[in-house]
């Protein structure tokens, strides 16, 4: 059964205690809200704001699952924050672990401070869970994608447009890396875990990965210095930090370019047009 007043409550307070600059925002100074507005916790929640502020009142629908787990995540909830608002809700918490979609507190911070980087929250499978605007610039709207179609491994034997965004001297290295990666995933997680269903689609549908599974190769890693072969901007060769959050198996990817380099140039211009085809 949901509990109306203790979800508006934490709801409430959660809002409150939670600063415009832990999510990238300017406080200005007429900001007399405690906290942050209704109207922006709903923008990070992807919901309307009347539906939000029913919620903090006590008056709204019964929420389903799916928008606690986008409310938890816009609130930069913890995992035992996220499990007592599924609770008292009338949800069962998800699952924690490698499988949970739920982005740490932490990560989110720092994305929230990287407007002008390109970045990512990548889950073990390479699902794209979290993207800065210059990352949906450099590497595509993660959030446009469905089913097995949202690991990179899936789409990179499945999909040709997948190869071409990298340049074709190092697709057999990445092709050998993801096979690797997958086949030491499925040995951590086990045979009935979705790195094994993933795995054994994959064998159906791709010669290029039945291949390669064959050849039983684990621990190839990719090239340190990564090159992207953007549609518009053309290359560019980037350096990729790495943050492990280990207890949900996530990773943030952080994309730099050498200041003064042509990919830097590149970088700065896909900041200003975004998305935007280039004339």
């Amino acid at each position: 059964m949901i509990d109306r007043p203790e979800l508006a409550a934490f709801l409430r307070q959660r809002r409150e205690s939670l600063q415009p600059e832990d999510i990238g925002l300017p406080r200005g100074q007429r900001r007399r809200t405690q906290g942050l507005r209704r109207e922006e916790v709903a923008e990070l929640c992807h919901m309307s704001t009347d539906y939000y502020a029913r919620l903090e009142r006590g008056t709204g629908p019964a929420p389903s699952a799916q928008m606690i787990a986008s409310i938890a995540q816009g609130l930069h909830l913890s995992l035992d924050e996220r499990d007592y608002v599924f609770r008292l809700a009338g949800h069962t918490p998800p699952m924690r672990g490698a499988s949970s979609e739920h982005v740490s507190p932490g990560l989110l911070r720092i994305m929230d401070r990287l407007h002008d980087t390109p970045a990512e929250v990548l889950s073990e499978l390479g699902e794209t869970l979290r993207q800065t605007p210059l990352g949906v610039a450099l590497t595509g709207d993660a959030s446009l994608r469905t089913g097995p179609n949202r690991s990179l491994g899936y789409r990179w034997f499945t999909d040709p447009a997948a190869q071409q965004s990298y340049p074709a001297q190092e697709r057999a290295l990445l092709s050998r890396a993801y096979a690797s990666g997958l086949r030491e995933i499925v040995a951590r997680r086990g045979p009935d875990s979705t790195a094994a269903h993933l795995s054994a689609e994959l064998l159906e549908v791709s010669e290029e990965f039945r291949i390669l599974w064959a050849k039983r190769e684990v621990g190839v890693q990719p090239p340190e210095s990564k090159r992207f072969l953007h549609p518009t901007a053309g290359m560019l060769q980037l350096n990729c930090q790495t943050l492990l959050d280990p207890e949900q198996a996530h990773r943030l990817l952080v994309y730099t370019a050498v200041p003064g380099s042509d990919s830097h140039a590149k970088l700065e211009l896909l900041a200003v047009v975004g998305t935007q085809v280039l004339s």
